[in-house]
Formats: C-alpha cells, sequence, structure tokens
C-alpha cells in the first residue's frame, strides 16, 4: 500500500442498498458520506467524539472535497476506509483517504477534504494545541 499519514484509522463500511445506483454500484455521492464517518471515527479512536470537539468551540466546516474513484464498490460489499491527517496548517486540517475492499487488495477510491477551524460565529480560530495533539496519538 502506499504511504500514508500515521496515524490512520481503518473504518470499516457495510454498502446498503440505498446507497446504490440501479447497477447496485455504490452512488459517487456516497463516498463523501461515508469519508465523513471515517473522519468521525478518526477522531473517536484519540479519545474526543466530534460533538466534544465541537462543545470546546471548534467547528471544521468542509472547504474543500475530492473523491477520485477507482474501482466501483457493489451492494452488501464491505469496503475499508484508511483515514488519516496528511496537513495540519494554523486554522485548517487535510483528512486523506482511502476506500479498499475487504481484504485490501482492490483501492476502491482515493480522496480528501480540507476544512477550516472556526469558532460557533463562523470565525477562523487559530488551531488549538489540544487538537492539535490528536495527530500525535
Amino acid at each position: 500500500m502506499p504511504d500514508f499519514p500515521a496515524p490512520e484509522t481503518w473504518f470499516p463500511h457495510r454498502v446498503s442498498y440505498g446507497e446504490t445506483d440501479c447497477m447496485g454500484v455504490l452512488y459517487y455521492a456516497e463516498y463523501l458520506h461515508i469519508f465523513e464517518r471515517a473522519r468521525s471515527a478518526y477522531i473517536r479512536e484519540r479519545g474526543m467524539s466530534y460533538a466534544d470537539v465541537e462543545k470546546k468551540g471548534v467547528i471544521l466546516p468542509v472547504r474543500e472535497a475530492e473523491c477520485r474513484y477507482r474501482s466501483p464498490a457493489r451492494y452488501d460489499e464491505l469496503v475499508l476506509v484508511r483515514t488519516g491527517v496528511s496537513e495540519w496548517g494554523r486554522a485548517s486540517l487535510r483528512f486523506v483517504y482511502e476506500m479498499w475492499n475487504e481484504d485490501k487488495t482492490r483501492l476502491l477510491a482515493t480522496g480528501m477534504t480540507q476544512h477550516a477551524l472556526v469558532d460557533a460565529s463562523g470565525r477562523p480560530i487559530r488551531m488549538p494545541e489540544w487538537f492539535r495533539r490528536l495527530g500525535d496519538a
């Protein structure tokens, strides 16, 4: 597997019928929903929930999203999403994703989401040290 930022999280997801198109293939927009769940799992594995982060005054709106589809995921297939943070900025961060089939022999998709850090009023804020330490866990 290619180089990937550490630490990383592996998030399992079973493709449901409602996530597929008429051909039984995972609908293209669903990849971003699954990436979101994997991102939440990444934060949770480091001792916080996304809700905890927001309670501490940090909101992470997506500024940019990207997905490259390489091989289709299909109904009832178990996929594994590898998630890490590739960039920690002063007031932003970038999550990266790889979606693999169950035995990790076929790369299904790659992606990234760029996030700003803002307060509850939507104003940019500097990355708190407690949040930055999530990347050290």
